[in-house]
């Protein structure tokens, strides 16, 4: 996967700059400190971006394809609240689509995809297939966290229409509680089963609460989580059905299985300390 979103220009600062034009910056650049020594590089170079007219990509930018037709809406087919390991391809692709006034699907029209720094995408720019989708293969960046995606497109009155897209990346912490819900946890607060894992979610007479259900999860304090996860349900004064992990899991597991489940928490769990995915 080519990681990088527009692969016919460089990029400097979020100004991007075709071959001539950054020849022609090169010498500038050389030139200027050649004059001024006092001067630094950063203030030389944004003087010559900005003085050669360098720009972001355009709608008639030789990388940016030519819409066909457009649409009245964007929306999402697959592959929003995906969680992966930070600086990894999300499993599955983002796709999403525009229809128009009347719900059907549009071939041809021009769709970006924009993210938070340290994302990649393949491609960020394209036009809608014949289904009227347009697809996406995302990394995101190194930094734990929520990263919203914005997809575009614009209607024939000219008016942008945006479609935001939460994906998750899981640090070293959260992965090993990833790892953790997998073994001990999914079995019952997952309602999916899989070929290898069936779900016991339907078996129980009392419900257990997705680790995803932040309406309740997130009233509960971190120390309550340790203690019904340690001492099971009754520590709480909940169903007797939630065994005790407290001697099966040590301090920091039970530490790393609950940053995992603040993490994928919906909606978000905002206690201070979590780090968010920034543009």
């Amino acid at each position: 996967m080519k990681r990088t979103a527009w692969n016919t220009e460089l990029g400097f600062g979020g100004l991007v700059l075709g071959g001539a034009a950054l020849q022609h910056c090169i010498k500038g650049l050389r030139l200027m400190r050649a004059l001024a020594p006092e001067v630094t590089p950063v203030l030389c170079a944004t003087v010559l971006l900005f003085s050669l007219g360098c720009s972001r990509p355009s709608a008639t930018s030789p990388s940016t394809p030519k819409a066909t037709a457009s649409g009245a809406a964007i929306v999402e087919s697959s592959g929003g609240k995906q969680t992966a390991e930070v600086g990894t391809p999300l499993a599955q692709p983002v796709v999403v689509q525009v229809n128009d006034e009347q719900g059907n699907a549009v071939t041809g029209a021009l769709v970006v995809i924009r993210g938070p720094n340290g994302t990649y995408l393949d491609p960020a720019v394209g036009l809608t297939d014949s289904s009227g989708q347009f697809t996406s293969n995302v990394s995101l960046g190194t930094i734990p966290g929520r990263y919203q995606l914005t997809a575009s497109t614009t209607t024939k009155a000219g008016k942008t229409v945006d479609l935001k897209i939460e994906e998750i990346a899981l640090g070293y912490q959260e992965m090993l509680g990833s790892q953790l819900n997998d073994q001990y946890c999914a079995r019952c607060h997952n309602q999916e089963s899989t070929p290898e894992r069936v779900s016991n979610y339907d078996n129980l007479e009392v419900k257990p609460h997705p680790f995803t259900e932040g309406e309740t999860l997130n009233k509960m304090t971190d120390a309550d989580l340790t203690a019904i996860i340690s001492h099971g349900g009754p520590a709480l004064n909940k169903s007797p059905l939630m065994a005790p992990y407290g001697y099966t899991l040590s301090k920091s597991e039970i530490q790393a299985l609950i940053a995992y489940i603040r993490m994928v928490s919906d909606p978000p769990y905002g206690a201070p300390g979590i780090v968010y995915a920034q543009k």
